[in-house]
């Protein structure tokens, strides 16, 4: 493909669509490979792929692969779903929640996500879903963002109580989070104070691509 090679030399777009949450979203080969960007920042694959790559490998691909069912806030483009599929190779249900569901139809036709047969995906607001889901879940990944931008709920106390309400026995919360300033370093750090020390351990993995830090949590009572 054409587009694929000269993108090794310059982005090239391909799709562009104004999006309510996101302010702009586009598909663009850069380096040989597709991406999904919002205005400011990535969405699915390129860095983001990268970051929540490298907070699984921190968990550990032999423990994924024992897993038996993942779930995921925020789906995008679903390059998280891609790593834990065709890199890490687990075979487990995964439960994708995205709450924008043209953001599902991008996926689908440029990224192939509903040729991924263990995949549920389920078009609502992560809160509410949270809330009402009478599941329980190996691992918790999440990845909401609206372009920079970070929805509050995820910081509350009750929010996050919940989620680890959710997890099994030795199961784990993979969250990305963004930092852009030291009120969200104090956010993070407040966050993590208020995870019960009793039932659960949790670290941050810093500075991933610049902007990023990863917060994982673990059920270990």
């Amino acid at each position: 493909m054409i587009q694929k090679f000269f993108s090794y030399l310059i982005p090239i777009k391909i799709f562009k669509k104004k999006s309510v949450r996101s302010k702009m979203i586009e598909v663009t080969w850069a380096n040989g490979e597709l991406v999904l960007d919002s205005e400011n920042t990535n969405y699915s694959y390129g860095s983001l792929q990268r970051i929540l790559r490298y907070g699984l490998r921190n968990i550990g691909y032999k423990t994924i692969l024992d897993m038996d069912h993942i779930l995921l806030l925020g789906v995008a483009g679903g390059s998280v779903v891609k790593t834990l599929v065709d890199e890490i190779e687990y075979k487990g249900k995964i439960t994708g929640v995205e709450i924008d569901s043209e953001m599902i139809q991008i996926a689908n036709e440029y990224f192939n996500l509903n040729q991924i047969k263990q995949l549920e995906i389920i078009i609502d607001d992560a809160f509410e879903f949270v809330l009402k889901t009478k599941d329980q879940y190996n691992l918790i990944i999440i990845d909401i963002f609206e372009d920079t931008k970070m929805p509050n709920f995820l910081f509350e106390r009750f929010f996050s109580e919940r989620v680890c309400s959710l997890l099994k026995n030795q199961g784990f919360v993979l969250f990305n989070t963004m930092i852009l300033d030291e009120a969200h370093n104090v956010r993070n750090r407040n966050y993590i104070a208020e995870i019960n020390p009793k039932q659960f351990s949790s670290k941050m993995l810093p500075r991933i691509e610049d902007h990023n830090e990863l917060i994982i949590i673990e059920k270990v009572a």
